[in-house]
């Protein structure tokens, strides 16, 4: 096994990198360290959060004005922004009472966007993981930006294989990172870091199996992401085998359509949107959140 440290703008701390466990590990790791969308960092250049995911809820016509106006690109940017953070609310909210001495671990966190706002809601200690070295980097140095380097961390590792303690986390999560793993392993390892009764929380797109087989629009989404959706029935009955008791199950289908039809009209396009709306539309792909409680 390999290894580099990165040190962060503050000079205080490095994040190891372990040699990727599997090729497909190394292709994902490579993939997110020269990702560099602009939907991903203009977005978070709104309030400093910054997110890997998608967003929820009504469109908020009269922030954005007339189409006309030269601001509007702009305000059309903040709006979609909004939507994301309100997605990741949901999220935390649903992980229950969480005090400020607990631990809660973001598998796949990205720039760490998600990680700040448990800490601004919780008070608490954020651990994250991801196979990007870049990522983790930007992560902990907006953390030190921030002022809370000491509560947020990012470190690079599969998030199949963390670190953690046994039963240390009161709560963890997956935020559209879940179609990069097998999901047997996946809840396998939330279920041993999870102490008794903690909740682990996701937020994914899913493939529907009421519509028979994954869809040209769900292939067309794994390819530009190289990644693999698994189904609605997959998540549930990998968690029923790992100790993970759902207590909601939301499809957000309806609550994240207007957000990939807003987006459709910004300069931020990727291509992508398209097979989002449609799928959605069409019923074959779905939004869901799932609760569950370590029993």
């Amino acid at each position: 096994m390999t290894s580099t440290d990165l040190t962060t703008a503050a000079g205080t701390s490095s994040v190891f990198i372990p040699g990727p466990a599997t090729p497909y590990q190394g292709d994902i790791a490579r993939y997110w360290d020269h990702e560099a969308r602009p939907v991903n960092l203009r977005l978070g250049d709104v309030d400093g959060l910054y997110h890997h995911h998608y967003g929820i809820g009504d469109i908020d016509h009269a922030a954005l004005g007339d189409t006309a106006d030269s601001a509007y690109e702009k305000k059309l940017i903040a709006e979609l922004h909004r939507l994301e953070s309100a997605q990741a609310e949901l999220l935390l909210q649903h992980l229950g009472h969480i005090e400020r001495d607990d631990t809660l671990v973001d598998a796949g966190c990205g720039r760490g966007g998600s990680m700040v706002m448990a800490h601004q809601r919780f008070g608490c200690k954020v651990e994250g993981v991801t196979l990007s070295a870049k990522q983790a980097d930007f992560a902990n140095r907006r953390a030190e930006e921030l002022g809370i380097g000491d509560h947020v961390r990012a470190r690079v590792c599969n998030m199949l294989s963390t670190p953690f303690e046994t039963g240390q986390a009161a709560g963890s999560w997956n935020n559209e990172s879940s179609m990069y793993v097998d999901l047997q392993d996946l809840f396998a390892e939330h279920s041993r870091v999870l102490a008794v009764g903690g909740r682990y929380v996701t937020i994914t797109g899913c493939w529907n199996p009421r519509y028979g087989q994954p869809s040209k629009w769900v292939s067309q989404i794994n390819a530009h992401f190289e990644c693999n959706i698994h189904s609605r029935r997959e998540y549930l009955r990998a968690m029923a085998d790992n100790r993970l008791v759902p207590q909601a199950v939301i499809d957000l289908t309806p609550e994240t359509l207007p957000y990939w039809e807003l987006r459709a009209t910004s300069s931020l396009v990727t291509g992508i949107e398209e097979a989002f709306i449609e799928s959605y539309k069409d019923g074959s792909f779905q939004y869901v959140l799932i609760a569950a409680d370590r029993v």
